[in-house]
């Protein structure tokens, strides 16, 4: 199941970046990620697109 939902943590392994910065990515660069309820889930695809889009180096 290659396209199931990424946590926080998840996603913060998968970048090499902490926690706090996803948080800071989300708000100040447009980074992907979906509010569902308290927690935050990602799209590694959607994240990918972001990445290579230049908006992370923005």
């Amino acid at each position: 199941m290659d396209d199931r939902w990424l946590s926080l943590k998840e996603i913060a392994e998968y970048l090499g970046a902490r926690r706090e910065t996803i948080y800071k990515w989300i708000d100040a660069k447009g980074m992907p990620g979906h509010r569902i309820g308290h927690n935050w889930k990602f799209k590694k695809d959607e994240v990918d697109l972001w990445v290579k889009s230049g908006k992370a180096a923005e």
